[in-house]
């Protein structure tokens, strides 16, 4: 009778570990699918945003810096935030300036002039988003958008006076390309605010459609 009780005690156990595994299994695998879900929808968005600048729009209003905060927001890892951004960004720009403003280069153009600078303030843009978005709302979102543009006009506007034949390389040549900059400030201001509020709505928007967790606690 107790090797009766044993083997039925035994047997119950192993039913019940193995019915936890098969638990835990099916728990991993749902949050792989998940996170991988989440992986493909971030970056799906991100190159419709990039490629959305052929559609004509207002001079100076871009997609690029609310796609950094973006990135930086819901990429877990940080290099994802950088890269993916980053290749949506040069690939329309290779589209935008070898196909659509051919005639304005001579021959293939990988990279325009300048474009270091821009693309170093998207650099400052992605790791400020790091720090001002680990928790995202609407006044985060909003602070940072507006913090993006100032980074963006503080930089590639410095680029445009360094070494620069057309303003003085003094304080007063500095000042006169950041007046210079000035008339788009305002377009880039409103831009960024609304690509942002595009983007991030339309990031939680598609996850709750498509039951996609967008939860900044899972690891992609």
């Amino acid at each position: 009778m107790h090797s009766t009780h044993e083997k039925v005690r035994a047997s119950a156990v192993r039913n019940t570990t193995m019915a936890t595994l098969s638990f835990i299994h099916k728990g991993v695998d749902t949050m792989k699918s998940q996170m991988h879900s989440k992986l493909i929808l971030l970056s799906a968005l991100i190159l419709i945003a990039a490629f959305g600048r052929i559609i004509p729009h207002p001079y100076n209003m871009s997609p690029i810096a609310a796609m950094g905060l973006l990135g930086s927001a819901y990429f877990s890892r940080k290099w994802m935030a950088v890269l993916i951004p980053f290749l949506a960004t040069w690939f329309s720009d290779l589209f935008i300036n070898n196909v659509i403003y051919a005639e304005l280069f001579n021959g293939f153009t990988w990279f325009y002039e300048g474009s270091a600078w821009v693309y170093g303030s998207y650099a400052m843009i992605i790791m400020m988003g790091y720090i001002l978005l680990n928790t995202v709302t609407i006044a985060r979102i909003a602070s940072s958008s507006i913090l993006a543009t100032s980074i963006f006009f503080l930089i590639t506007n410095f680029g445009a006076w360094i070494g620069n034949p057309m303003y003085p390389q003094s304080f007063e040549g500095l000042m006169m390309s950041y007046a210079a900059g000035l008339p788009f400030l305002q377009g880039s201001f409103v831009g960024d605010l609304m690509y942002s509020g595009i983007l991030f709505g339309g990031f939680a928007l598609a996850g709750k459609t498509l039951n996609i967790s967008i939860a900044k606690t899972e690891q992609i």
